[in-house]
């Protein structure tokens, strides 16, 4: 009876060394360690990009030609449709030729008195030149007579001349185009009087396909440009580097695309830019001269370009733009980048992101840099986080 007295209160106390080891664990918790937070993230990938410049333009006439009398007289009448489609050559103007066939008639009377007496000093020379063999006249009649045919033959010439002259006077009574284009509204009616020396153009002959956009771009931009074409970090492409796309003033694309005809050499020092010429096809004669339009050139090619997505990227109290990525260890990283250019909804960036980084996008305002995260593609991060 003893003994088991003795075996229950050695029972009783090992229970009781047990429940205050138990009560001292509960009193002092172990701390579990950070929870990996899944944030969505792009994989960069390094590609060739086609970099463009947008800039702004005027529309100008390929070809414009003013009409302008080359004789004097009063217009009889106007031969053409205001607005309409004109042709090389075309007859756009009468100019009263009366005065003109007047002078021509007299022109032409005279060259068949220099003719005939160019025929009559002719055989006398050719007479004397026989007679002066057989010395029936001295040598000085006969250079007389040598003399009157060579004068007769300057006077014919002069008077074929004049003959000329008066058939151009005629011909240009009737004031034709000399291209072929759109005409303008006339400048003056049937019955006005013109001169050949007047400033005032009696109406201008455009031609509007093709049609020619004249474009601006500031000489620093150049100077850009060209160093990084000869440094290489841009790629330049003949073939592409001359199409030109257009945007109307309504923001319409306009639907035909353009190719770069030249450069201008110099530098207008007032605004200090460069001018650019564009040439397209105007079938529908939706771009007319004076039109403001902006225009996309491409500047050239990026071969390994790094596009990041613009929700990645922010910007700090210096206005640097950061990104967070994560790091091998499974942790936020923070970068510095250069990123001076949006290309549709990315930046390019120059410097600070690498090809294969894991750019964060999604799950940004639940971590900090050094915070450990689970990595999980960006369209999954919303259902893979924590309601």
């Amino acid at each position: 009876m003893q003994h088991s007295r003795i075996v229950f209160f050695a029972l009783t106390a090992l229970a009781g060394s047990v429940a205050l080891a138990g009560c001292g664990q509960a009193a002092h918790p172990v701390a579990p360690a950070a929870q990996a937070v899944p944030v969505g993230v792009v994989t960069l990938k390094s590609q060739a990009v086609t970099l463009t410049k947008e800039l702004p333009g005027r529309v100008a006439a390929s070809q414009i030609a003013e009409i302008r009398p080359q004789v004097n007289g009063i217009v009889l009448q106007r031969l053409f449709t205001e607005g309409s489609e004109v042709k090389a050559g075309q007859a756009l103007y009468q100019i009263d030729p009366a005065t003109f066939e007047a002078q021509l008639s007299s022109a032409k009377a005279a060259v068949a008195r220099a003719q005939a007496s160019t025929a009559s000093s002719k055989a006398k020379a050719g007479r004397y030149t026989e007679l002066l063999k057989i010395k029936a006249v001295s040598q000085q009649e006969f250079d007389e007579a040598d003399a009157s045919y060579k004068q007769a033959q300057a006077d014919l010439l002069t008077a074929q001349a004049q003959l000329k002259t008066a058939q151009i006077n005629v011909n240009y009574s009737k004031v034709l185009s000399p291209i072929d284009g759109q005409i303008s509204k006339s400048a003056v009616t049937a019955g006005a009087l013109v001169s050949a020396s007047q400033s005032t153009a009696l109406a201008t002959v455009t031609v509007l396909d093709p049609i020619y956009v004249d474009l601006t771009q500031s000489s620093n931009e150049m100077l850009q440009l060209k160093k990084a074409l000869a440094s290489g970090d841009l790629g330049s492409d003949a073939a592409i580097q001359t199409v030109v796309e257009l945007k109307m003033e309504d923001g319409s694309v306009y639907p035909h695309k353009g190719t770069l005809q030249f450069s201008e050499v110099t530098v207008e020092p007032g605004t200090g830019s460069v001018t650019l010429r564009a040439q397209f096809p105007n079938p529908e004669k939706l771009l007319l001269p004076g039109m403001y339009v902006r225009a996309e050139v491409v500047e050239g090619v990026k071969a390994r370009a790094i596009l990041a997505p613009q929700r990645g990227i922010s910007r700090n109290s210096k206005g640097e733009a950061t990104a967070m990525v994560v790091s091998k260890e499974g942790k936020v990283e923070a970068r510095i980048l250069q990123a001076n250019r949006t290309i549709g909804s990315d930046w390019l960036v120059s410097s600070g992101l690498n090809e294969g980084d894991q750019l964060i996008i999604e799950g940004l305002q639940k971590i900090r840099p050094g915070a450990p995260v689970q990595a999980v593609p960006a369209e999954s991060a919303t259902q893979a986080s924590p309601q």
